[in-house]
């Protein structure tokens, strides 16, 4: 049966802890109170984050609100902050979105709050004479700061925003399903020095995450797991979601049927989105988006990180063979990281005409890379040395240069070419390794980076030295480019 207007429609995933006490009646009443008009849902997902334990701290440090677009959770945020800086007395509260645009009409709602009700602006900071001076409105620094010095923060998320603050009460996360876990990292720890009364706590607001469209959408599904198991007794987590794992799943009726979208979006029982609007955002949208944006059935990444990996562990295992040897003639290539740590790799056949490829040296430094250069053409048969033209490696082709040893620049279409040689050679088993470390631990930390319709292997968004994964890769691909003997080995 499908809610009449004013009646409660259920969250599908709702997992609130219990508690011997809950603050969840005073929040509603304070939001009423302040002029604030809030739908069934939206008073349940602000008293699902209020229950307190017996030692009179949160129940839950985190929340989470799983809900689509345009349903109101911005609302839920206001309350849950206004309340708690007006009311609980915490100290420093700050609201973070994606988006300046998105932070900044955040605020714009806060203070419409404010303004409208004579109570609430009666609070904000005020010079002697009178004069209100407790609303901030300068670009990235929006706030308002009440007479006693508690005040709210309006704050886009970058990898380091939110270094510098500490003893954060309440932090909100809206747009949760773009949080990179850069910004996390950098904004988890401001409320560990909270001397709020009840403890700090976090709240996480967001859609269904896509991974097609989201590139930061990991931190959001972590959160969507714990809360779907349900035995964090630390998380409150609420979810309007249809009941599918994946947007194709879902069945054209089921995506057509008014009752369907009902039983998710909240507001249109509630009277502020017109059923007739969303029957036109059915035929407007894709047909995929319609289903991950409005109604809540999304199509998460893996958190293990295996989702990110070009080349799984265990092709990668598949082809090491500790019994393969490199032959001569060999190509070899060389990659300088960021932090001027050098890898030198070679790639030819080995005793079996298999292509075969190996880290010869990683090791900090470059000062020592052109002499080893040197060496290697003096003991072996080496066709060509390669390396990455416009990263940190053309530095050293020049010295190398200035010593009688010809260097091969890649460009980036090469490098992407390089880059997809060196996986369909794993993916066709024809590549053999010998399981060193260092190379191993590349594969294992690499993530790629788009060239327009290509990729290649990305120094900033890989999680380890990729240096001798680079070397590796353009190595094998310039031995794909000789004739040995009359072997063509690609």
């Amino acid at each position: 049966m499908v809610a009449a207007v004013g009646e409660l429609i259920l969250p599908r995933v709702c997992w609130v802890p219990d508690a011997p006490e809950t603050l969840g009646r005073e929040a509603v009443v304070f939001a009423r109170r302040v002029g604030m008009t809030l739908d069934p849902e939206q008073e349940l997902m602000l008293a699902s984050m209020l229950g307190v334990r017996a030692d009179g701290r949160w129940q839950t440090r985190e929340v989470g609100f799983h809900v689509p677009r345009q349903n109101g959770k911005g609302e839920v945020l206001l309350a849950r902050e206004l309340f708690g800086l007006v009311e609980l007395g915490e100290r420093l509260v700050i609201h973070t979105a994606h988006e300046f645009k998105t932070s900044a009409e955040h605020f714009q709602r806060v203070e419409a709050v404010f303004r409208g009700c004579e109570w609430l602006h009666g609070l904000v900071a005020r010079r002697a004479s009178g004069q209100v001076v407790g609303y901030r409105y300068s670009h990235g620094e929006e706030s308002i700061t009440l007479h006693d010095g508690r005040r709210i923060e309006f704050k886009t998320r970058t990898k380091s925003g939110m270094r510098g603050f500490a003893g954060v009460d309440f932090l909100a996360l809206d747009e949760a399903m773009i949080i990179a876990e850069a910004g996390l990292n950098s904004a988890l720890p401001i409320i560990r020095a909270s001397k709020a009364v009840r403890g700090p706590q976090v709240c996480y607001a967001g859609s269904a995450v896509d991974q097609e469209a989201h590139e930061h959408g990991v931190v959001w599904t972590r959160v969507r797991e714990r809360g779907m198991e349900g035995s964090d007794e630390s998380l409150a987590y609420l979810e309007w979601s249809l009941d599918f794992d994946h947007p194709d799943d879902v069945p054209d009726d089921v995506a057509d049927d008014p009752a369907c979208w009902r039983m998710v979006n909240f507001a249109i029982a509630n009277g502020r989105v017109l059923e007739e609007h969303m029957a036109w955002e059915r035929r407007a949208l894709s047909d995929r988006g319609f289903k991950v944006e409005l109604l809540g059935v999304g199509d998460p990444p893996a958190t293990d990180g295996s989702a990110d990996n070009i080349i799984t562990l265990e092709d990668w295992k598949d082809v090491e063979d500790e019994a393969s040897e490199l032959q001569d003639p060999v190509c070899i290539a060389f990659d300088v990281s960021t932090d001027r740590r050098t890898s030198i790799a070679a790639a030819g056949l080995n005793q079996r005409g298999g292509v075969h490829v190996e880290v010869i040296h990683a090791r900090a430094g470059t000062g020592w890379v052109a002499e080893r250069l040197a060496e290697l053409y003096e003991r072996h048969e080496v066709v060509e040395i390669v390396c990455d033209g416009y990263g940190p490696s053309a530095s050293i082709a020049k010295k190398a240069d200035e010593a009688g040893i010809k260097v091969r620049r890649v460009n980036s279409g090469e490098y992407a070419e390089a880059c997809g040689v060196f996986v369909d050679q794993i993916g066709e088993k024809t590549l053999r390794h010998l399981g060193q470390d260092e190379l191993t631990a590349a594969v294992r930390g690499a993530r790629a980076r788009p060239l327009v319709d290509r990729w290649a292997w990305s120094r900033t968004k890989s999680v380890a030295d990729v240096g001798p994964l680079i070397a590796g890769t353009l190595a094998v691909w310039s031995a794909t480019e000789q004739d040995f003997g009359g072997i063509q080995i690609y």
